[in-house]
């Protein structure tokens, strides 16, 4: 039995870690970095214990450093929430090795999984549809064009140990690919100390859909829907949706079967995710899994009407998943916005700073994930996501104009935000009638912007 769990994380992860926790009668002890000794989930975890300088490098990335705050405090499971060490197989291993529970899935998995050529493998042989490539990672360049070639321009170049946006590149020509080539190998090397990468027919203007699974020890494996988190900026979501209003019954159940399919050939276990791209004729393509859970799996909970991270806590713990399929469906619309501190007229680059004001919106169907607060200094070394205003309705046009109010309600001084970029899209036309592709920031920047402008100009 769990008893106690160290949170290998930071932020409105971790605090959403350390509440679920409290309600299934877990102790919690939060590891914080030097600046971020003021943060929420410090303050209201039972015990925390400083890691290091603020670096993620020099704190949040070291193994060592948190398995050895395990053992001074006495923790016999680690949540690793999401990033940082989340989808580390080597970390998994040493949780293992020293008889702690890692919550999340096996190394073996996390390994399989989290490269995405192994994991393109996995879905190949499950008969899983996978957008045409190459087949293993790729270090040379002259292989890399000769299967751009083959499958045809446009190509999209991901880093293998990729997430996030970071090493991946369009390549529109072969004049092209060459640059693109290796420069998502640099970024791959600086951001994943693995320079491997691999190639892709670039689907134009897809809707990107994701598919929400839980798998517990004994092999029973469900899903829980799926979230259309197709509107996206530099590859970083930044507004997801659940059920996606794209899907027709047909293609949602087939999506879901191969999504069930994908995830007992891999033998999941825990709260995981399926991500999908669909084209405009709906034909879909597996492009990752993420073997962790996900900052919009709120989205899902709101949808849904099920707590995922005490699912993931009770999975971890040797409990049964006692969700059957036939019970599971989606009870309200839900909406998600990704509250970021920056600067969305200037590209959106990160503002960090003193939030000098803070106030929270409420009322039905709001709910507000988030680790900041008034005279909270946020600081300029990690994400710049500082929480997640989520919504739910009976519809989504309620949905809608309920994220839109509580929006307005939404207040942060201090600094910049991308609150009034969102409360502009929620009043969008294009984004009212569903029609969300992965360009449709671009395409709305674009109907925006102002002559002459060299900025980007979200009118009021």
């Amino acid at each position: 039995m769990i008893r106690k769990v160290l949170i290998a994380n930071r932020g409105e992860i971790a605090l959403r870690v350390v509440r679920a926790c409290r309600e299934l009668g877990m102790k919690t002890l939060a590891v914080y970095s030097e600046v971020d000794e003021q943060s929420l989930h410090v303050q209201l975890a039972d015990e925390a214990i400083c890691i290091g300088p603020a670096p993620a490098i020099q704190s949040y990335l070291k193994t060592d450093r948190i398995l050895s705050a395990a053992e001074l405090g006495d923790a016999d499971a680690i949540h690793p929430g999401y990033g940082f060490l989340a989808e580390n197989p080597t970390f998994a291993e040493q949780c293992d090795a020293c008889n702690i529970k890692f919550i999340g899935p096996s190394s073996n998995t996390i390994r399989k999984m989290g490269d995405k050529v192994l994991a393109r493998q996995v879905a190949i042989r499950a008969n899983v549809p996978t957008v045409p490539g190459s087949e293993d990672t790729i270090l040379d360049e002259k292989m890399g064009l000769k299967i751009a070639n083959a499958i045809g321009y446009p190509v999209i170049i991901k880093a293998a140990a990729g997430g996030g946006g970071k090493g991946m590149r369009i390549a529109h020509s072969t004049v092209a690919f060459s640059k693109e080539f290796r420069t998502a190998q640099m970024e791959a090397e600086k951001a994943f100390n693995n320079g491997a990468v691999y190639v892709e027919k670039y689907i134009e203007e897809p809707h990107h859909i994701e598919f929400q699974i839980l798998g517990d020890r004994y092999g029973h494996i469900v899903h829980l829907g799926e979230r259309d988190c197709s509107l996206q900026r530099k590859y970083q979501k930044l507004i997801e949706e659940a059920p996606a209003t794209f899907l027709n019954d047909a293609l949602r159940a087939k999506m879901s079967k191969a999504a069930v399919k994908l995830a007992k050939a891999c033998e999941y276990e825990g709260a995981g995710t399926l991500e999908f791209l669909v084209d405009k004729h709906g034909n879909f393509y597996f492009i990752e899994m993420n073997a962790r859970i996900q900052v919009e799996h709120t989205v899902t909970e709101e949808a849904m009407g099920v707590d995922l991270v005490k699912w993931q806590l009770r999975i971890a713990n040797g409990e049964h998943l006692t969700l059957e399929q036939k019970n599971i469906r989606c009870r309200r619309h839900a909406i998600e916005c990704r509250i970021n501190a920056e600067d969305s007229e200037k590209n959106f680059v990160p503002c960090p700073g003193n939030i000098n004001l803070y106030y929270a919106p409420g009322g039905y169907g709001v709910r507000v994930d988030s680790h900041v607060y008034g005279g909270y200094d946020i600081p300029p070394y990690y994400d710049s996501m500082i929480g997640k205003l989520i919504v739910s309705a009976d519809t989504r046009e309620e949905a809608i104009e309920r994220m839109h109010r509580a929006l307005n309600e939404y207040i942060i001084r201090g600094i910049k935000t991308t609150i009034p970029l969102c409360k502009k899209i929620m009043q969008d036309p294009s984004f009212r009638t569903g029609n969300v592709t992965t360009k449709y920031v671009e395409t709305f920047f674009n109907r925006t912007v102002e002559p002459n402008s060299e900025t980007i100009k979200i009118h009021e």
